[in-house]
């Protein structure tokens, strides 16, 4: 199996200290952007490394709004009513809307980009 490598300079350029393994795999990240569109025919090897950064932020801060969610129901297990909930009340998250079912998500405070909460 190989072993993932470790971030470009492009990257932890502006983060200082910052480096490690890929979470994702690059080969996949790079098949998803090639299916996006037909226009796309080349693809540097450093895009992929970008889109995996950017995809593990977007897992971190989606698991972050979620196990808020999870501690206002007094739980200590995340549940998918959980994340259903956070992207409802995120309006940040408003893209994902369509994928939850908005019947697990119960909330109706929405939270926007700059973290105030709203009724």
């Amino acid at each position: 199996m190989r072993q993932p490598g470790t971030y470009s300079g492009i990257l932890t350029a502006n983060m200082a200290g910052r480096m490690g393994p890929h979470s994702l795999p690059l080969a996949r990240i790079k098949k998803i952007m090639k299916k996006s569109s037909d226009d796309v025919k080349m693809i540097s090897g450093e895009a992929p490394i970008v889109f995996s950064k950017a995809c593990e932020l977007f897992i971190e801060e989606l698991t972050r709004r979620s196990w808020m969610m999870t501690m206002q129901g007094k739980r200590r297990t995340l549940h998918k009513d959980d994340v259903a909930s956070a992207v409802v009340a995120t309006d940040l998250f408003d893209f994902l809307v369509n994928l939850v079912d908005e019947s697990t998500a119960a909330t109706t405070t929405t939270t926007n980009e700059t973290g105030i909460t709203e009724k």
